[in-house]
């Protein structure tokens, strides 16, 4: 397995480009399954979980071509084949679950496996399970595998509340409901950017949607989708991990296509922190007040709170904070994995159940660590910037999952990382 070495002390200065969303990519991708005609997204994310959707569209009969250095995907549905989305894919990644909703929607019936992806606590199906049978699909749960058929006549509208708020089941509602006869409402829906992306994509295939970004979606089903050309949306938590790298390191960085927007819980306690950021005509620029950030409370929440996706990364700056910060993370009960890593580095952190007390100490020092998952492979590489001496960060195909070119993008800006690649 490969590895990211970094060797730490250095100043960061100048430009990285965020990329498209991983997340909104995701989701949008699996909306092909809606409609015979081409959709084409642009400004699309190279990575790891895009080839396995990829693979996933393909498995089904969708046509995927990648475009222009693999920004712009290129899907067609026009002749869905296989109506099973086998184990062997779906276990590489949870998002897989999102072809179940628009493969009912049109074609009736669909078998999909039960996903797998980063061990990062529960993350049931069984919202995404519930919004479907609001919608009067009959669902069958064996051999793990999901069964689902759509009553005669195709899906039809209801109203879906969620007891708890889930991007993955209001995206799958949201995609379903666009072909359900009658009037859908999505009661405690998601507000992520994510959501408001993929309700903009379906608008322009023909979609009647309304109140996305709010806390109730309303879908008058239609008849049938068209194409659309839609632009993926940036991603927001790659935007966030690159503002901690001058953060962390210090030096000045310019983010891109940033957009404040997309991160303003998070940019306030960059605030608190003694983080500077300031919006430029290209997106945003970061840099640290003062020479040693302070400590700040974090609480984890669904937007527009604090993103769990940040809770990692976010805690790799308070390492070195000023006084004592706590950290409660509300989303996922696992996500504390990256803390014994970073206690290699001379990181002083207490967890207890899902809170987490870190004592900044003035530096941390390199050391071999290994990551856990996405957004903690990231966070040690964050950690690195800062420590004196060499960190190895193992374990990175969890990085490769939702982060381009890292070490390119970093080096960039004068940062000292490489990758050791073990063929």
């Amino acid at each position: 397995m490969d590895s990211i070495l970094v060797i730490g002390n250095g100043l960061l200065y100048g430009q990285i480009p965020i990329a498209g969303a991983k997340n909104a990519c995701l989701a949008l991708m699996p909306a092909t399954l809606l409609s015979d005609e081409p959709l084409t997204l642009t400004n699309a994310p190279r990575l790891s979980d895009i080839r396995t959707m990829t693979t996933l569209l393909q498995s089904l009969g969708a046509e995927v071509t990648a475009l222009a250095d693999g920004k712009v995907l290129a899907l067609s549905s026009h002749a869905i084949d296989n109506h099973r989305a086998d184990y062997d894919i779906v276990r590489k990644m949870r998002a897989s679950i999102l072809v179940l909703g628009p493969m009912l929607a049109r074609e009736g019936h669909a078998v999909v496996s039960l996903p797998g992806g980063c061990a990062i606590g529960a993350r049931p199906v069984d919202l995404h399970l519930r919004a479907l049978e609001a919608m009067g699909a009959e669902l069958d749960l064996r051999d793990g595998y999901v069964h689902a058929k759509a009553p005669a006549g195709g899906l039809k509208g209801g109203t879906i509340d969620f007891p708890i708020v889930s991007v993955g089941a209001t995206e799958n509602a949201l995609m379903a409901a666009t072909l359900a006869r009658g009037t859908t409402v999505i009661k405690n829906a998601a507000r992520e950017p994510e959501i408001v992306d993929l309700a903009q994509c379906l608008r322009r295939m023909g979609a009647q949607i309304d109140g996305d970004g709010t806390s109730e979606i309303t879908v008058e089903g239609v008849d049938r989708l068209g194409g659309a050309t839609h632009p993926v949306v940036t991603d927001r938590i790659e935007l966030g991990t690159y503002m901690l790298a001058p953060a962390i390191a210090g030096g000045e960085v310019e983010l891109l296509g940033g957009r404040i927007d997309l991160v303003g819980a998070f940019c306030e306690k960059l605030d608190a922190a003694g983080i500077s950021v300031e919006e430029t005509e290209a997106g945003l620029k970061v840099s640290r007040k003062n020479d040693r950030v302070q400590a700040v409370d974090v609480t984890t929440e669904p937007f527009p709170g604090f993103p769990t996706d940040l809770q990692a990364q976010m805690m790799a700056l308070l390492c070195t904070a000023k006084g004592t910060s706590v950290l409660e993370e509300k989303i996922f009960e696992n996500r504390f994995m990256h803390a014994p890593e970073l206690m290699r580095m001379g990181a002083r952190i207490d967890v207890q159940g899902g809170t987490a007390s870190v004592s900044g100490v003035e530096r941390l020092k390199g050391a071999p660590v290994m990551a856990t998952d996405l957004r903690a492979s990231v966070s040690l590489i964050l950690a690195g910037l800062a420590a004196e001496g060499e960190t190895l960060v193992n374990r990175v195909y969890h990085l490769d999952r939702g982060y381009e070119r890292v070490e390119e993008k970093l080096s960039a800006c004068g940062a000292r990382i490489e990758r050791i690649r073990v063929s």
